[in-house]
């Protein structure tokens, strides 16, 4: 087994085919057929399944490419290390966030301190965050809860109510605090399974003895807040997400303890990358402030 055979896997793996693998490594696709056979026939498994025009891994695959990931990982963690300054002057830091709000008052020093590291913020729900984070596609993560798994270094952002909104126009809508039971009267606009602030809001409801319906499913933030402010119903949004949209009214939930605590995490295996340990301590410093 070669160190560049275990690379020619693992570029086929996470790229899904060969000819984009090879176009990643800057080889031919004989080249990485080839590395790929000689792993397959050194050790006598299958690691692609073939009979599709677009190769998938088998269990023996899925298994190593779990190694692989942690492989590659040491190995550019390493090349950090060795690279530090070049990593803080010119690195490339990737943050998926729930709401990129939470971590809008980190970049302004993050970047006045390292103004050549690039950085990519992209959102998601807290399902997606995590599974990101997982596969190595992201580095950091925001999240609307403390995450329960062990394998995640976590700093506590802050908490804050969530709280209902409707459009201004919504005729007859809650002008006040209002329980969860008289606003399951109204049409529900609500966000996809596997986010957080839905998750919520529905296990409170259930502890009222309620059932909410979603009338509308819609995936994002921007998306509820559009589909709410044309008067289509109610949403729900974390007081620190509600911002200042003329259109929109906010609707406080009688229910205590229903807040959102947001979390900035990473993988505690990666928290000594120069990168992510640098963005980590500062969003520190602001939340101490």
């Amino acid at each position: 087994m070669r160190h560049v055979q275990l690379r020619a896997f693992h570029q086929v793996a996470i790229a899904g085919g060969f000819s984009r693998a090879a176009e990643a490594l800057h080889l031919t696709q004989p080249a990485i057929s080839d590395q790929v056979r000689r792993l397959e026939e050194e050790y006598d498994v299958l690691l692609f399944d073939r009979r599709r025009k677009q190769v998938s891994l088998t269990p023996a695959g899925q298994r190593l490419l779990e190694v692989t990931r942690r492989l590659f990982e040491a190995e550019s963690q390493a090349g950090e290390l060795l690279s530090e300054t070049k990593a803080l002057s010119s690195g490339r830091l990737r943050i998926i966030a729930d709401s990129a709000l939470h971590v809008l008052h980190v970049l302004t020093p993050f970047r006045r301190k390292y103004p050549g590291v690039n950085i990519t913020v992209r959102t998601g729900n807290s399902a997606q965050v995590i599974a990101a984070l997982q596969a190595y596609d992201a580095d950091l993560g925001v999240l609307g809860e403390m995450p329960p798994l062990r394998e995640f270094d976590v700093l506590n952002l802050g908490s804050t109510p969530i709280v209902g909104f409707a459009a201004r126009t919504l005729a007859g809508a809650p002008q006040g605090p209002a329980r969860l039971r008289e606003l399951a009267k109204w049409p529900l606009v609500l966000r996809e399974q596997g986010s957080k602030t839905r998750h919520k809001i529905e296990a409170a409801a259930r502890r009222a003895g309620i059932t909410l319906t979603a009338a509308i499913e819609a995936e994002g933030r921007e998306a509820i807040r559009e589909i709410v402010a044309a008067g289509a119903g109610i949403g729900f949004v974390s007081e620190a997400e509600f911002g200042n949209d003329p259109r929109l009214v906010k609707i406080a939930i009688a229910e205590e303890g229903l807040s959102m605590d947001e979390a900035l995490v990473c993988l505690s295996e990666r928290a000594g990358g120069k990168l992510i340990a640098a963005f980590m301590q500062i969003a520190g410093q602001q939340a101490a402030k």
